[in-house]
């Protein structure tokens, strides 16, 4: 009886273990800022409250994320985006526009997965 238990219970526990592993870390924003390098194109997870947003109907948009450690813009391509004040929880990739004498410019993530957070 208790191996037919554990038999079925180690798949499960596995399969679980695999899915916590696929969700990246949350990344403070301000760790991003300082070393963007460090993250670019890898998959972050940030979540905070959004500052400003710019949205177009049937495309996406842009919108500005605040942790507390810093602020970076999200760009949105397949769905709308949040309204000014709504706080989010956002998983994506990094990437960043022209650098300038060894500072990067534009320092954005690519959302791939957005979740409302509650107050």
């Amino acid at each position: 009886m208790r191996t037919r238990r554990s038999l079925f219970l180690f798949p499960v526990l596995l399969l679980l273990v695999a899915g916590l592993t696929a969700c990246p870390n949350r990344t403070e924003i301000g760790k991003i800022n300082a070393d963007p390098d460090r993250y670019f194109d890898k998959e972050v997870g940030v979540a905070g409250t959004v500052t400003d947003s710019y949205g177009v109907p049937f495309v996406g948009g842009a919108y500005e994320i605040d942790d507390g450690t810093g602020k970076i813009w999200v760009v949105s391509e397949r769905r709308g985006v949040p309204s000014k004040g709504a706080r989010v929880g956002v998983k994506g990739r990094v990437f960043s526009g022209p650098a300038l004498r060894g500072r990067t410019f534009g320092t954005a993530i690519r959302e791939s997965d957005r979740r409302s957070a509650s107050r």
